[in-house]
């Protein structure tokens, strides 16, 4: 729920953002890609950090566990301040590349800027709330995380239209909610952690810094394909018009709604990967993998059948505008057809990654990406003209690749961790 709850500042703002017309949804839609930059690597720093501290615990080492959360929590401040220098230097050159002009160009941009320098918030906050996770606490970070959407639901329409500042007013709004939420995050450390964070427990270790990038930078890596594929798609589909990248911005919206439930799911069972294989109770290990995977197709196939059967239920909570609308319904029907394969990715490479393996993650979802579904998409949609709901299609074809590479991939190491037990 936790995880849920980061993705969801950005379906807020869309949500209001969604009443000011096509021409504002179809800059957030631009932008997103570059916020989802944003999210790949503050998740996958809080994945390395979770992993390797959750392995710790599970050996007893609640020492070096202490130092590696200190280490991680520096490392993510270091990464947002990085991320906050390129967007300052790209952010104008990279919107133009993904195909935004005029008017949508200048908002995507002026989002983005104040989006970007929140990022210091948004990485502490949810290095902290890893620190939680990896202890067996998913408790706290939820009520921190639940905290800030409240704030954000709440200051959202104050600055976009009490205070008639549109685009602008929800980034801020989205800083504001999250450098809250990391001042409530710090009190929750210092009051509710195991581990006890002081000065005297820092002690630099550059092999802790490389555990954590070990994990972290694949993860970030894995999503960060992810985002550049959003961007190669959002270029495609902005020749359609804005009505058609307008009812991309909406599935991207709602498909974020799904998958990051179940990216929280499996983020849970990272933590348990890593605490079993630390302490080497390996047939806990193999059982909690396959009840995870199970959990998570069924939750895909309950929201297959749900958006298939009432899609405007969904859909109408972003905008009113009736041709992106009706556009985005027919998109929908087809790509609801990939979220039993997504679930299935999204948990073995979970897996794979709490028992150390972030490489895994990021030659699956490189090769379904880019080897599958984006030359698909630009075959179908360039070469071929066809309508732009083939990449829906292209899209599918990809995560049934990954699916099959992500299972028997984490079936061998398993095999491989039993037989050596």
């Amino acid at each position: 729920m936790a995880t849920l709850m980061q993705t969801m500042y950005n379906l807020v703002d869309t949500a209001y953002i969604g009443r000011l017309g096509s021409t504002p949804l179809a800059a957030l839609t631009f932008s997103f890609p570059l916020f989802f930059t944003l999210v790949s690597f503050n998740v996958g720093m809080g994945v390395g950090l979770n992993s390797t501290v959750a392995r710790l615990i599970g050996a007893g080492d609640e020492a070096a566990a202490t130092n590696t959360v200190l280490h991680g929590i520096a490392s993510s401040l270091l990464c947002a301040g990085g991320l906050f220098l390129l967007a300052e230097i790209f952010l104008n050159p990279l919107l133009t590349i993904l195909g935004a002009r005029g008017e949508v160009h200048k908002l995507a941009a002026d989002y983005m800027r104040i989006i970007a320098a929140g990022a210091f918030f948004m990485f502490a906050m949810y290095a902290i709330n890893s620190t939680f996770t990896a202890q067996g606490d998913t408790v706290t970070p939820m009520k921190v995380q639940f905290f800030t959407l409240f704030l954000n639901i709440i200051l959202d329409p104050l600055f976009i239209f009490t205070f008639d500042l549109g685009i602008t007013g929800a980034a801020i709004a989205t800083d504001i909610a999250l450098l809250c939420g990391l001042i409530l995050a710090i009190f929750f450390l210092r009051r509710r952690s195991a581990l006890r964070l002081s000065r005297n427990a820092w002690h630099f270790s550059l092999t802790t810094i490389k555990d954590i990038f070990a994990i972290g930078l694949p993860a970030s890596f894995t999503m960060l394909l992810m985002a550049i594929y959003m961007m190669g798609i959002n270029r495609m589909i902005s020749g359609y018009g804005t009505d058609t990248v307008a009812a991309l911005g909406l599935i991207t919206r709602l498909d974020s709604a799904v998958i990051i439930p179940m990216v929280a799911f499996s983020v849970a069972l990272l933590t348990l990967s890593a605490l079993f294989y630390g302490s080497r109770r390996y047939k806990l290990l193999s059982e909690i993998i396959g009840f995870a995977i199970l959990v998570n197709v069924s939750f895909a196939l309950v929201c297959s059948i749900t958006m298939f059967l009432w899609p405007h239920i969904f859909l109408r909570f972003f905008t009113d505008e009736a041709e992106p609308l009706r556009l985005a319904v027919s998109y929908l029907r087809l790509e609801i057809l990939s979220f039993p394969f997504m679930a299935i990715t999204i948990s073995c490479n979970r897996a794979l990654q709490g028992l150390g393996y972030g490489l895994p993650g990021l030659v699956i979802n490189g090769v379904r990406l880019f080897i599958v579904a984006l030359p698909l998409a630009a075959f179908f949609t360039i070469y071929c003209h066809y309508d732009f709901r083939m990449v829906a299609i292209a899209s599918l074809c990809g995560l049934i690749t990954s699916a099959t590479i992500a299972g028997i991939w984490l079936k061998k190491r398993l095999t491989k961790i039993l037989a050596e037990a």
